[in-house]
C-alpha cells in the first residue's frame, strides 16, 4: 500500500486534535471474532470508545484516518500481519500508542514486537482487566509526554503552567492553595496521603498542627471538582489515614 504525504499529515493532525477529547477512542485490530467482541465489550465497559478492524489492511487504513488515541493490535493477522502494520505506521511517523497482542509468548517474540515499535506486549490468554489497565498506563504516559505542564486524571485536567482546572470541559475556579492541594493529590493519584504530608507539601509546615484547615480545604475542593454534585466524587476520605484522589476506572 502506497502512503501519501496527505495520508500521513491527516493522521498526525487528527491525532493531535483527538488528544484533547475526554472519551478516548481505541482501534482493535483482531481477526478472531469472539476475541474481538470480548475486547470491544471490555473497552466500552471501561469507558473507551472502541472500533474494530478484522484484518491488517483494514486496520492500517483506519489508523491513517488518525482518529484514535490507541491501538490494540493482534500479532497474527490475515494478509498484512501485525508487525507489518506496526512497522508501516512507525516508518511514516505515526506514534499512536500500540498494545500488541500475541499467542507467541517467547522472550524473542516480545523483544521483536517492542523493537518494531509496540509500546507494550500482552501474551494470550490475558485478563481484560490487565488489558484495560495497560491501556490506561500507555495513554496516561502519552498525555504526560505531549502535555508536560498538564496533570490529568480521567476528565479532570489541571494546567500547572496556566493555573487552570477543568472537568469534562467545564472550567473550575480554584484559589492558589486549592490549586496546590489538587496538584499534589493528582500527582499521587490512587495513593493515600496523610494530613501531615499535606501540611508539609502544601502549607510547608514541618511540625504537627492541631487544626482542621485541611479538612476545610478538602471539603471545598471536593465540592468544586464535582461541579457542586453534578459529577462523581474523586476525592475520598480514608478514615484514620488521610485522603485519596481516585479516577473513575
Amino acid at each position: 500500500m502506497v502512503q501519501t504525504a496527505q495520508n500521513v499529515q491527516t493522521a498526525q493532525t487528527a491525532g493531535k486534535a483527538y488528544a484533547n477529547q475526554t472519551v478516548k477512542r481505541i482501534l482493535v485490530i483482531e481477526d478472531d471474532a469472539p476475541t474481538a467482541n470480548e475486547i470491544l465489550a471490555a473497552l466500552r465497559e471501561h469507558g473507551y470508545a472502541a472500533d474494530l478492524a478484522s484484518d491488517g489492511q483494514q486496520g492500517l487504513n483506519q489508523i491513517l484516518n488518525g482518529e484514535f488515541h490507541g491501538v490494540v493490535l493482534d500479532r497474527l493477522l490475515p494478509g498484512i500481519d501485525g508487525l507489518s502494520v506496526l512497522s508501516t505506521i512507525r516508518n511514516i511517523g505515526i506514534d499512536t500508542p500500540v498494545l500488541l497482542l500475541s499467542a507467541l509468548g517467547t522472550v524473542d517474540e516480545r523483544v521483536r514486537g517492542l523493537r518494531v515499535g509496540s509500546d507494550d506486549y500482552l501474551t494470550k490468554p490475558f485478563s481484560f482487566e490487565e488489558l484495560t489497565a495497560r491501556l490506561d498506563v500507555l495513554l496516561r504516559r502519552r498525555f504526560e509526554v505531549d502535555h508536560p505542564s498538564l496533570l490529568r486524571v480521567d476528565d479532570l485536567i489541571l494546567d500547572t503552567q496556566q493555573s487552570t482546572v477543568q472537568r469534562g470541559g467545564t472550567p473550575i475556579e480554584l484559589k492558589p492553595r486549592e490549586l496546590a492541594l489538587l496538584a499534589f493529590l493528582m500527582r499521587h493519584v490512587d495513593q493515600i496521603v496523610t494530613r501531615t504530608l499535606l501540611f508539609e507539601a502544601v502549607w510547608n509546615y514541618h511540625h504537627n498542627v492541631q487544626t482542621n484547615v485541611i479538612d476545610v480545604y478538602i471539603g471545598q475542593l471536593r465540592k468544586k471538582i464535582t461541579l457542586n454534585g453534578q459529577m462523581p466524587p474523586m476525592i475520598h476520605t480514608v478514615h484514620g489515614s488521610g485522603y485519596v484522589l481516585r479516577g473513575q476506572h
